[in-house]
């Protein structure tokens, strides 16, 4: 049973909450923090692209930098750097935007989309936020000779790879129900708990493994993997180290260098829950043993602990973790 994580507070009043399920893990995988159904598999969406990205590194891609790997992790807002990386990424594997089977889409960027409009432009697929991962799969199919066209089918055997690494990855797994993402992608569910686990192992893998090349790649560029206000380049510029990802409808992971890790899910899907719950969670992290791990900007983290609430222009009140929750 999901439990209250953050809650609003309007001019005094507590106006509502966002119940969900959260898990915190020590570096040795003991639990630190358990609430709600930590067990039970859900999507965890773009959560899960580190762990795709791990999958396609064992399948035979080569990232020719630390940024092309970073947007084959991303869930970008099509700004003009997101979209030159995109499309330098698929250049360099043979491929134009019009192999991509990603959705056409608008930037998510409200500059980048108004830039686009006012020029006469319309949705593309190098737009979509996924992008990137498609076009990393498209590489990683031609370096193992298999069929570009049906690349985001489930019997394909990119997908059936990247499935198995996956499971691998997040290990202790029986239900393995695939979805479908937004980009038309399968999606493997995950039990928060496993998915925290899986961060774990990223973040302190040794150097040279796909796993640690991942995550040095998602640490050094997180505008890439985000864009500009986005919660994962907050994050991350906030705590040195972190390695982070989120995932629509209210979902987030991450983990510290020595391993501290933790994943949680909003019931309702409100995206403004993300934010205030990983920063006051972080900053509970950094006062306590896991502070030598990481660089830590404590007043930067009490900030964006706090979201504010506006009426009429003013700040009427703030989004916030339920004390007490960890």
């Amino acid at each position: 049973m999901s439990v209250e994580l953050v809650e609003v507070v309007r001019s005094g009043f507590r106006e509502c909450v966002h119940r969900g399920s959260l898990i915190v893990l020590d570096p040795d995988g003991e639990v630190l923090v358990s609430v709600g159904e930590v067990h039970t598999p859900i999507y965890p969406r773009s959560s899960n692209k580190p762990l795709q990205a791990v999958a396609l590194l064992r399948a035979g891609f080569v990232p020719r930098d630390s940024a092309e790997l970073a947007i084959a992790t991303a869930s970008h807002e099509g700004e003009a750097d997101h979209v030159e990386a995109v499309d330098r990424l698929l250049t360099g594997a043979g491929f134009t935007e019009n192999d991509l089977r990603c959705p056409t889409d608008l930037p998510g960027n409200e500059l980048a989309r108004a830039e686009v409009l006012a020029a006469g432009g319309t949705p593309r697929s190098i737009y979509m936020n996924c992008s990137g991962k498609h076009a990393a799969m498209l590489a990683a199919c031609t370096a193992n000779g298999w069929d570009t066209d049906g690349y985001t089918d489930s019997g394909h055997p990119l997908q059936q790879w990247v499935t198995e690494t996956i499971l691998e990855l997040t290990g202790d797994i029986e239900d393995t129900d695939l979805g479908i993402d937004g980009c038309g992608l399968p999606i493997v569910p995950v039990p928060l708990f496993n998915l925290a686990r899986a961060y774990s192992r990223l973040a302190t893998a040794e150097a040279g493994t796909p796993e640690r090349a991942v995550a040095d790649a998602v640490r050094e560029h997180p505008f890439l993997i985000s864009g500009t206000g986005k919660d994962d380049l907050k994050l991350m510029r906030a705590v040195r180290g972190l390695l982070c990802k989120a995932g629509a409808d209210g979902i987030h992971a991450g983990a510290l260098p020595d391993g501290t890790s933790f994943a949680f899910k909003i019931d309702d899907g409100h995206e403004r829950a993300r934010l205030p719950l990983t920063a006051a969670l972080l900053h509970r992290l950094g006062s306590g043993t896991a502070a030598g791990s990481a660089t830590f900007d404590s007043e930067r983290l009490a900030m964006l602990s706090s979201a504010p609430v506006f009426g009429g222009g003013v700040r009427v009140g703030t989004v916030r973790a339920v004390p007490g929750v960890f």
